[in-house]
Formats: C-alpha cells, structure tokens, sequence
C-alpha cells in the first residue's frame, strides 16, 4: 500500500457524497420547474434541493453510527455546496459565514417540520407546508404536486434498503420531463 492508502476516504463520507450528487441531480430535473411551477430563482431552488437533502437525512435517521457518519458526510457536502454558491454568487468572505449560520439554522427548522408533516401523512399540512417553504415566491402556485411528490419520494427512500442508501444510492421517483 503507497502512501495513498493512508489517505483514503472513509466509506460513510463517500456514500454521504454520493446521496448529495443525487439529492442535487434530482432537485435540477426540469420537471420540477415546467410542471410543478417551482420558481427558478435562489430561494425555490434552495427549498427543493434541502427537501432532497432532507429526504435523505430522515430516512436515515436513528439507523446506527454507520447511518450516522453517512448523515453527517451528506450534511458536510451540503453545506459546502452551499459554501461555494454563496461565493459564486459573489458574497463576500466576512459575510458568508453569517449567511451560513442562517442557512443552518433553516435547515434544521426545516428537518422537523418535513418530519412532523411526513410521518402524520397529512395531506393538508403537508401542502401547507410546500406552500410555506417552496411556494413562497409563488403564493398562486398549487402545491398539492409538489406535496404529492414529497410523500412519493418520502416512500420510495423508505422502501430502500438502508444498505443501498449506506453506500451512496438512493431512488428517487421518475418525473415527466
């Protein structure tokens, strides 16, 4: 083994990138913007690509330290990805980690309203809540799709075995382009 060996990545944190390419990938279909009416600017594309991140992260919530390190990687790639748009978008270095803490904080306010809207399967609060979060550039929009796709997808990720998704593989539902 060359020195390289010493330096290789831990499982968990590739898996963890791999969910948040995927969870990426699938926050950029088309579909969500032509069919569901999704606004295109910043804010509508954060909300979707966090409820992506968030999909992951509750389905592999409490499911053991591996899941856990699997998390906590997919977690770090987000907030890196984020890290990186903020700069791209040219936010200057004294500022970005201000924005960062915001975004955090959003985060984590999100898990548990997704969790608690999820797991009640409450149609109403669940578009209530897409409403809230993705829509709210777009008060006229109908969220019951969108509400209907995270419902899907919440199932579909649940009916994935948790070793599939602990090697970096996670299902989504298809959409028509």
């Amino acid at each position: 083994m060359g020195l390289m060996g010493f330096f290789k990545e831990r499982a968990a944190v590739t898996a963890g990138k791999a969910l948040y390419a995927s969870a990426v990938g699938q926050a950029r279909t088309p579909a969500f913007y032509t069919g569901m009416a999704v606004p295109d600017t910043l804010m509508g594309r954060f909300e979707l690509y966090t409820l992506h991140i968030i999909l992951l992260v509750l389905r592999l919530k409490g499911r053991g330290p591996g899941a856990a390190e699997t998390v906590q990687a997919l977690f770090d790639a987000y907030l890196a990805g984020l890290d990186i748009a903020l700069r791209e978008m040219g936010v200057g270095d004294l500022s970005v980690g201000k924005k960062m803490k915001k975004l955090g904080r959003a985060f984590y306010g999100r898990v548990g309203k997704w969790d608690e809207a999820l797991t009640a399967d409450d149609a109403e609060a669940l578009k209530a809540l897409v409403a809230r979060t993705v829509y709210e550039e777009a008060p006229a929009a109908d969220p019951a799709p969108l509400a209907a796709y995270a419902r899907a997808a919440h199932a579909a990720l649940g009916a994935q075995s948790g070793e599939s998704l602990l090697q970096g593989q996670a299902s989504w539902p298809k959409l028509d382009q």
